[in-house]
């Protein structure tokens, strides 16, 4: 296959045909668990019938039109994200790169207006991951990332270390256009963000005429068990950024302002060809309305609470922590032994699992999955864990 399709991801040898719920079967029959949901992507799992049913009742109708004309179906979800999320305008894209390049683009016009050539910088947080082009690298607070191969990167990027009150004392001057908090540090290690820093950060920053922003690429759309990650650490941000689980599938971005940021862009400014196409939109309403239901909410916070407790009462002794919101769940593993290497024997037993940061193992399973489901993986999971405590 990589002789056909360039293996820029690293992928497996497993081709998947089809899903159902949480769950997995490749071209050989073989059955597996998902709790990676296409990292985060498929929030609903796979044929999830309200939107199978949007999908194609809207394919009959419209995929696409120009962004030159506004489709029926993109205003009303427009008004369903604005509603739910509390924000007043808001701009679709088609990922989460392109979701932070707008957010990065609309902080640079922004300290223009308000400071001058000057206020052009953005400070991210260490440990952070915002995408893979050029800015979004740049804005990555990881040096692993920063290769030589795809120097030079954009100026104007600054990192601080989240939850760390002495960094947020000197980082913000005149020159800052925007403080961009990742809410749980996914691809750096689930790593969380404490609520009262980031309130004093934002404070920080906003006292020296910056705006807020929060990159809730992966924890947006209910992932940690509130519909945004920024509404549970409260620090009200004038820009979010949202993808994966936008549409439950269907390839999709936005990026929401408010206050000082809500009129910052005016035509011309930030476009996309596919942006907000009727299809993904009609999937989008389908996964807000379902997402937002606080019930729903609920029960992503109880199975996530149930996950993490299980793997920490199983007390493997390699396994340092367990943390996370919701169902964003990272699994530390300590030195001996290597996390990618339980990914390979997870996989090989049939469950589908991801790592994050250098020593842990990333969940990120279905917001919908079933109770049964959850401990099939589990079972495998505890499985995997005590062959490598065995050796």
């Amino acid at each position: 296959m990589e002789k056909k399709i360039l293996n820029n991801y690293g992928s497996f040898d497993v081709v998947f045909t089809k899903g159902k719920g949480s769950t997995l079967w490749d071209v050989k029959g073989k059955k597996y668990i998902d709790f990676l949901s296409g990292i985060g992507v498929n929030c609903l799992g796979h044929n999830y019938k309200p939107l199978v049913k949007a999908i194609s009742d809207q394919a009959k109708r419209q995929i696409h039109i120009s962004n030159y004309y506004l489709s029926d179906i993109g205003l009303v979800f427009a008004d369903e994200l604005l509603a739910i999320t509390g924000f007043e305008k808001g701009y679709f894209g088609n990922s989460g790169a392109e979701a932070n390049e707008a957010a990065i683009k609309l902080a640079r016009k922004y300290g223009q207006l308000n400071g001058g050539a000057k206020r052009k910088t953005i400070i991210t947080l260490e440990n952070s991951f915002h995408g893979r082009t050029l800015a979004t690298l740049t804005a990555t607070g990881q040096a692993k990332f920063h290769v030589d191969s795809f120097a030079p990167y954009p100026e104007g990027f600054k990192t601080i270390r989240a939850n760390n009150y002495d960094d947020i004392k000197t980082a913000f001057d005149d020159t800052t256009a925007a403080l961009f908090i990742e809410c749980i540090q996914g691809e750096g290690g689930v790593n969380l963000v404490d609520v009262d820093w980031a309130k004093a950060a934002a404070k920080a920053a906003r006292d020296a005429g910056a705006i807020v922003m929060a990159d809730e690429v992966q924890t947006g759309i209910g992932r940690t068990g509130t519909f945004l990650a920024s509404d549970f650490l409260g620090f009200e941000p004038e820009v979010v950024t949202l993808a994966k689980g936008i549409a439950g599938g269907v390839p999709m971005g936005a990026c929401l302002f408010r206050g000082k940021a809500a009129n910052v862009f005016v035509a011309g400014d930030h476009q996309s060809t596919f942006a907000g196409n009727p299809l993904a939109c009609a999937a989008g309403c389908v996964v807000a309305e379902t997402v937002s239901d606080l019930n729903f909410l609920d029960r992503v916070n109880r199975t996530g609470e149930y996950i993490r407790k299980t793997i920490k009462d199983w007390n493997i002794p390699f396994v340092k922590e367990v943390r996370g919101r919701g169902l964003m769940i990272g699994t530390q593993i300590d030195s001996s032994i290597n996390p990618a290497d339980i990914k390979v024997r997870c996989l090989e037993e049939g469950l589908c699992v991801t790592t994050a940061g250098s020593d842990v193992v990333r969940f990120l399973p279905p917001l919908n999955i079933s109770d049964k489901e959850v401990n099939e993986g589990l079972s495998i999971f505890h499985k995997v864990l005590q062959e490598f405590s065995a050796k």
